[in-house]
């Protein structure tokens, strides 16, 4: 009978890289948890995995090891742990203990060390080990009994011998030779100057042995296939004493005194007393629920003996391995009897989720390959429709399938959720399925509940409140090129694939709904914002905006030519031509030749020419960075604009299909995508000219109707300032009623400078700009900004108290709330770190008027859409962006149109201020806004 393998897992390795790689997640009161959640993820997964092994999580010791005692410098360029990590460090401890496993910190090695010595101590026993790590370094310790796992993969990656030779050219024998004559960067081991990756290898793998033969055999490297391989020799010799030196850095110590056997490594139980208050303080909901039901159903724990009494870790000889998974039922409907059974099932179902398979991402494009359903947890099933492969079953007709579900999904009282429910909208509208009774959708519930939290895709989802791994699309599709549309892929993997997501998007509502009901508030948001805006959004979306391609080229070619102006004046602010493009030759002219300040550096120590540096090299009176920005915004706009815009004409409508994303930006407001209408500028001419081209069908007009200063009025209304409540109460110019307070002046006296000054100052504070920041945008000394801010506040002293309390409950709570409950966490809120806390305060204090807007015109987006149902109008909206709706409406019907709609949109919200809706009417979006 064959061993159970030893399981070693590297848990410093997985710690950083479970914190760069992961989505940052954060208690309510500012606690980062990322890290700690995917490690342990990792864990219970391999515990699973290998329920009846040995088992050892090493972590690095404090302190430094004999290697900084070889090489002063060995990791010394690497920057300190970022404080966000270094709090996670104790709570991923204390939870590797509590759940029974043995964890190791051993002084003065590091945990290569520790597992090196175990993993071999193993193998001499004739014991297989499974080493789980994603440090290649590990490779040197591969042989016939140690096998090297990555877990951080999907599927996890293994390394045996021909793995390693596969990867790295050579065995696992000449790894430590590798790496002492390429050096590695992570760890400041410095190898043999300029010797890299191709020209270690063609060394080691030309003369057949390591360092000992290259240095035995130094006359027969100019003969080896090499670049500069002459030169090499000289290399070498001059630098031996580092490349032995590397060699000995490189080397995993496998002879470490460890005062533990290897029969010691079983995990014990999990000590669920020990976890609920872990996973309480953690915010790790699931795992809670699962650990209190494991202690109400189990006796008491038995007692754990110390093994490593310096560092408190826990093991005992007790194996006790996690229940198993609930067992899976996901069927694959190629027998009508079959679908006609699962119908039924669906009819008389209270609530069912639903999922389709299409060719592609594109909605108004992709074709159907089939659907999914799932009624009961760990119960789904796929229907396939239109896989087309070699070999392929019989599958049931397409237009018979959907001709019997469509009474289902058209009907409003049958209760459906989704993932993501747009996308599936907008494909089974392409087949004559108006998809109704939508009234949950994960992604939503997800983003509703925390919007800052993580990703709300439904792998990211799964992961976090299920713990559980899902079969990602390239794990049956492949990558790149040579990736597989769906209905390429076989039944026997496209079938469970589909029927998961309908699973778990039915088991992520239980969970999702179940948290948000405990939330009422929350709730309303989700019922009575987010998912009525569902289906408007896919109307808006299939709708499509025409554009004029022949204007949008005219432009292009009007762009170029600028950018060729701009260019030649680049050219001779510098005195020789370079490339505006390349950052290496704009900081080789502006700081080399130019001599300009440098005023920040990148990431690699270089000079930066990042945007804001040359805004600021051009606010200091330098003429060439003032080209290169204004260089940099033609070139975007054409890039982006004028030459992508004709490309995503759908050839099927003629029109730009934008979509829309919910579950996006932090406080609630819609973005887009393929095009940004987000980004177009509307101040400068070259933007205006981009919104020309959005244009209005024959015998149609468009009509934009914009919110006016809608988040100056929700301040008002927040803060109850009488000043700012007057101002709008009697439809005062509310920047020129500021510049009046703040500089002590007659209203009709008021300069067209004091009212730009004002505007800056009215809407810099609401973003929580700060004395230097006015100061920079106004182009005046900090101290004169500061004196502007202190007479706003003077006269607005609503405000200050607004902005004070807001930043105390915030605080105090974690999250601000829009008017009609929205949230928004904030887990910098209370950070040690002075600057993210300051930030998380300027969030705070605008979050609940960006947030507030966003939520009125969602409102009046789907009070506006239900009225044009039933209005009659030949009308419909066809684009929103920020605080504006455009509609495209018969020439007619324009006013009409206009009456019902301004009234709409000025109801969406009940402000103690008149929320003015300003709309106007045009050919094209430039001319009607």
């Amino acid at each position: 009978m064959s061993l159970a393998p030893l399981v070693l897992v590297d848990g410093s390795s997985y710690l950083y890289r479970a914190f760069h790689a992961l989505p940052p997640l954060h208690t309510a009161k500012g606690l980062p948890t990322g890290a700690v959640k995917g490690v342990l993820n990792m864990l219970r997964s391999l515990r699973r995995q290998y329920p009846d092994s040995p088992f050892a999580v090493v972590f690095d010791a404090k302190g430094p090891t004999f290697r900084d005692e070889l090489f002063e410098h060995y990791k010394s360029h690497r920057p300190p742990m970022p404080d966000d990590l270094r709090v996670q460090i104790e709570p991923l401890h204390a939870c590797v203990r509590a759940l029974g496993l043995p964890l190791l910190c051993i002084e003065g090695v590091e945990a290569d060390d520790v597992i090196g010595t175990l993993a071999r101590s193993s193998a001499a026993a004739e014991r297989p080990v499974l080493i789980s790590t994603g440090d290649k370094d590990m490779a040197q310790l591969v042989d016939g009994h140690i096998t090297l796992v990555n877990t951080m993969t999907n599927p996890p990656t293994y390394l045996d011998r021909d793995g390693v030779i596969a990867k790295f050219g050579i065995g696992p024998e000449l790894i430590i030779d590798y790496l002492a004559l390429m050096g590695d960067k992570v760890d400041n081991i410095p190898g043999v100057p300029g010797v890299g990756e191709k020209t270690a290898l063609g060394l080691l793998q030309g003369l057949g042995g390591g360092l000992d033969l290259i240095y035995a055999s130094l006359d027969r490297v100019p003969a080896l296939p090499i670049r500069g391989a002459k030169s090499l020799p000289a290399k070498l010799e001059e630098h031996r004493e580092m490349a032995y030196l590397s060699y000995q850095l490189a080397t995993i110590k496998t002879d470490v005194a460890l005062d533990v056997h290897l029969d010691e490594l079983h995990p014990a139980a999990p000590d669920h007393a020990a976890l609920l208050p872990l996973y309480r303080e953690l915010e790790f909901r699931s795992w809670l629920d699962e650990a209190q039901r494991q202690l109400d159903s189990q006796p008491a724990p038995t007692a754990t003996a110390d093994l490593f009494a310096a560092d408190g870790d826990t093991a005992t000889t007790v194996d006790k391995p996690e229940p198993a998974a609930a067992p899976r039922h996901y069927e694959t409907l190629l027998d009508p009897a079959r679908f006609a059974a699962w119908l039924a099932k669906l009819e008389a179902a209270p609530l069912f989720a639903f999922d389709t398979e299409t060719t592609g991402l594109d909605a108004q494009q992709a074709e159907l390959v089939g659907l999914s359903f799932a009624i009961t947890p760990f119960e789904a099933a796929y229907v396939p429709l239109t896989h087309s492969y070699m070999g392929v079953p019989e599958q049931l007709d397409r237009d018979t399938v959907l001709a019997a579900l469509k009474p289902l999904l058209e009907d409003p009282t049958k209760a459906k959720v989704g993932q993501h429910a747009k996308y599936d909208i907008n494909i089974l509208a392409r087949y004559g399925i108006a998809v109704r009774g939508v009234a949950f959708d994960t992604m939503l519930e997800s983003y509703v509940l925390d919007s800052t939290a993580t990703r709300h895709d439904m792998d990211s989802l799964a992961l976090k409140y299920l713990d559980e791994t899902t079969v990602k699309f390239e794990d049956i599709a492949g990558k790149g090129a040579k990736q597989l549309t769906f209905d390429q892929i076989a039944l026997e993997q496209a079938g469970p694939y589909a029927a998961e997501d309908a699973d778990v998007t039915l088991r992520l509502h239980r969970t999702l709904w179940e948290k948000l009901q405990a939330e009422p508030t929350l709730a309303q948001v989700l019922t009575d914002i987010e998912m009525p805006l569902v289906p408007v959004l896919a109307r808006i979306e299939r709708h499509g905006a025409l554009v004029d391609a022949q204007l949008l080229g005219e432009q292009s070619v009007e762009l170029g030519e600028k950018m060729q102006q701009l260019e030649r004046a680049a050219f001779e602010l510098a005195g020789e031509e370079f490339n505006l493009a390349s950052p290496k030759q704009l900081g080789a002219i502006l700081y080399d030749k130019l001599g300009l300040p440098i005023l920040a550096k990148t990431a690699k120590g270089q000079a930066s020419t990042a945007e804001s540096v040359l805004a600021e090299l051009a606010e200091q009176g330098h003429a060439l960075p003032q080209v290169l920005i204004e260089y940099r915004s033609v070139s975007k706009l054409k890039s982006t604009y004028t030459d992508r815009l004709p490309e995503q004409i759908n050839p099927c409508t003629g029109r730009i299909h934008t979509s829309y994303h919910q579950a996006v930006t932090a406080t609630g407001r819609l973005s887009s995508s393929d095009p940004n209408l987000q980004n177009i500028p509307i101040r400068t001419a070259e933007g205006r000219r981009i919104r020309q081209a959005f244009v209005s069908a024959p015998g149609y007009r468009l009509v934009a109707a914009d919110y006016s200063q809608i988040e100056l009025r929700i301040m008002a209304h927040l803060a109850q300032d009488a000043g700012l409540l007057d101002a709008f109460r009697h439809d005062r110019d509310v920047h020129r009623a500021t510049a009046a307070e703040v500089f002590g002046v007659a209203l009709e006296q008021v300069t067209a400078e004091q009212r730009r000054r004002a505007k800056a100052i009215n809407f810099g504070l609401i973003y929580g700009m700060s004395a230097f920041g006015l100061a920079k945008q106004l182009g005046v000394e900090r101290k004169e900004a500061q004196e502007y801010i202190e007479r706003y506040f003077a006269r607005y002293p609503g405000v200050l108290a607004y902005m004070e309390r807001t930043r105390a409950q915030a605080a105090e709570q974690g999250y601000v709330e829009t008017l009609f409950g929205r949230r928004l966490y904030l887990p910098e809120i209370r950070s040690r770190n002075g600057a993210m806390r300051k930030a998380a305060e300027r969030t705070a204090i605008n979050a609940p008027m960006q947030g507030s807007a966003a939520d009125i015109i969602k409102r009046a987006m789907v009070a506006v859409d239900a009225w044009l149902q039933d209005s009659g109008l030949d009308a419909r909206m066809i684009l929103q962006v920020h605080d504006e709706l455009v509609l495209e409406v018969r020439e007619d019907q324009v006013e009409a149109l206009r009456a019902g709609l301004l009234p709409l949109m000025s109801g969406a919200a009940a402000l103690d201020v008149p929320l003015l809706v300003e709309a106007g009417v045009g050919a094209n979006w430039d001319e009607a806004h």
